[in-house]
């Protein structure tokens, strides 16, 4: 059954190193609830209470749109295969944008990934495990590469374009501070 821990543990971090994909969940304090599924080796964990991740170019910017009226953010793991288990970090998370001086220093945690637009900073102040019995059994294909292939074939000027014209604002309108 659920367990709550203050902090990542090293069993903790064994399992989110190993999963191949995660879920992020923010809302703004009213509208639409977001919750998107990430891969692409794009997540960090730093401390036993931070954790970051990479967000690349995508038809949205829902989550950064939600953290500048509200800092809260849930990340979701389970097994696909294996032993079942899902785990819940809960917490508040910042943007980092190439423009800002943190860029760098976290930056350096990840492979580069065509199409990179800012990365999400988190504070990790639970951490909740629970069974995992009803999540099905998957078999791990791999990675897609349509995402990066779209970046690396549109180049960085036909990127920022798109990001212009279709990740400034939120589903409810809201900006998401990408251009500022």
């Amino acid at each position: 059954m659920a367990q709550q821990y203050p902090a990542i543990t090293d069993k903790h971090r064994e399992f989110i190193t190993a999963q191949h994909m995660f879920f992020v969940a923010t809302a703004a304090p009213d509208g639409r609830v977001n919750v998107s599924p990430k891969g692409l080796d794009a997540l960090r964990v730093l401390s036993p209470n931070r954790v970051a991740w990479l967000s690349v170019t995508g038809s949205g910017n829902e989550t950064a749109a939600h953290l500048l009226e509200s800092k809260r953010m849930t990340l979701l793991f389970c097994a696909f295969t294996g032993q079942p288990m899902i785990l819940r970090l809960y917490g508040e998370a910042t943007a980092v944008y190439p423009r800002d001086p943190a860029w760098d220093a976290l930056f350096a945690h990840f492979r580069p990934i065509p199409g990179t637009r800012q990365i999400f900073d988190v504070h990790v102040d639970l951490v909740q495990t629970s069974c995992g019995f009803a999540v099905p059994l998957y078999d791990y294909v791999g990675q897609r590469d349509l995402l990066v292939q779209w970046a690396e074939n549109r180049g960085e000027e036909e990127v920022e374009a798109y990001r212009r014209e279709n990740n400034q604002v939120s589903l409810d309108n809201r900006p998401t501070g990408l251009y500022e």
